[in-house]
């Protein structure tokens, strides 16, 4: 077993610090205004106790819920959801989703930093209140908020979240990365077989089911790191080499994006030219959409955590310097590097009509997304 590895399987079943669970007391924290912009390092509190803080937050624009209570070892973890925007059903919909692996905190702090950021300017930004009228935009910063107390990629049950859904990869994934029954003490652990979904993952399936289906066009963007230098923007399939029927619509996005920003460095791309995996919730969610006749896109951002430890190889000492970055100036850099991503999924999501291929076109796209992701 390599070194990685054993890390990954000291850390999923080391003991559980008293000193992390402000998030499930009953004591409500205050949220400093802006505290993302002072952010120096992650921690395994700070984050959580924001998050406890947003039910003081007085704007009339943000809605705090509450999707689930998530116990483990005597403790309640809740899991929110925050919307922005228009409540009809008949507006797009896109969502940013963020803490599905624990180990990965830099996601949900991004998730997180962009929210509040767009809580603060809508008190005095009119632009982004009138263009909320025509859309909504959801967050789930932390789907997995007992992994992210614990500092491990599983939940509390030792399950990977991304191999949980009922779903098989075509194509035979690698041992273990792409999802494995073997045991809960090795990472990536899909649970049992024909075992329900783990509570994390169904309210994700519920939620997207219940908020994003029935929109006429939505989208999630779901915020994680740890793979290769580069930052990547993934799209199903994950459990097949195939194409996905909505190739040539996400195609269309992909060049909106570099034709509107041409100089941002992400790769966008399908999961499986890397690597096929089991058990992946977007796949999951993804088939079930094209029951519905509305065309929903998931994406994830894979934040490229290598070129952290290139710059800084003292991160290797720290299973969590793998994920994240440690220097402060690096985490502000991450905190802000990918609004300009999310700012434009915003209005391109508003204005999906714009640019959304139909018909003839959306063939042609297709054609062109076959030959340039799948016939190299």
């Amino acid at each position: 077993m390599s070194t990685i590895l054993q890390k990954f399987c000291r850390i999923s079943n080391r003991s559980l610090s008293a000193t992390r669970f402000c998030y499930a007391s009953a004591k409500p924290c205050a949220l400093p205004a802006s505290r993302h912009s002072r952010s120096t390092t992650i921690t395994d509190t700070a984050l959580l106790n924001r998050l406890h803080g947003l039910h003081s937050i007085t704007s009339p624009h943000l809605r705090v819920s509450k999707l689930a209570d998530v116990e483990h070892q005597g403790q309640t973890y809740p899991i929110h959801a925050m919307a922005l925007g228009s409540e009809s059903e008949d507006v797009p919909c896109l969502a940013f989703v963020g803490g599905v692996h624990g180990l990965e905190r830099v996601g949900a702090e991004v998730v997180v930093a962009f929210m509040e950021t767009l809580v603060q300017r809508l008190s005095w930004d009119d632009s982004l209140i009138s263009g909320l009228e025509r859309l909504r935009v959801l967050f789930i910063p932390l789907l997995n908020p007992v992994g992210y107390a614990r500092g491990t990629r599983s939940n509390g049950n030792h399950v990977d979240l991304m191999r949980n859904a009922p779903i098989d990869a075509e194509v035979r994934p690698p041992f273990p990365v792409g999802g494995q029954r073997v045991s809960r003490r090795i990472p990536w652990y899909r649970g049992k077989k024909n075992a329900p979904m783990e509570k994390e993952a169904q309210v994700l399936c519920e939620f997207v089911q219940r908020e994003l289906f029935p929109a006429p066009f939505s989208l999630v963007l779901d915020c994680h790191s740890g793979f290769g230098f580069e930052d990547r923007i993934w799209f199903p399939y994950a459990c097949s080499r195939e194409p996905i029927p909505h190739l040539g619509e996400t195609y269309a996005l992909k060049q909106l994006l570099e034709q509107t920003y041409p100089h941002l460095n992400y790769v966008f791309e399908p999961q499986a030219l890397h690597y096929t995996s089991h058990g992946d919730l977007w796949d999951y969610l993804y088939r079930q959409s094209l029951a519905t006749g509305n065309p929903f896109l998931p994406l994830t951002l894979e934040m490229g955590s290598w070129r952290w430890v290139k710059k800084n190889p003292r991160q290797l000492a720290n299973i969590d310097g793998l994920f994240n970055p440690v220097a402060p100036h690096r985490l502000r850099r991450a905190l802000r590097g990918h609004i300009v991503l999310m700012e434009f999924l915003i209005r391109a999501v508003r204005a999906h009509n714009k640019w959304l291929p139909a018909d003839e076109r959306a063939r042609q796209l297709q054609q062109e997304a076959r030959k340039f992701w799948y016939e190299q």
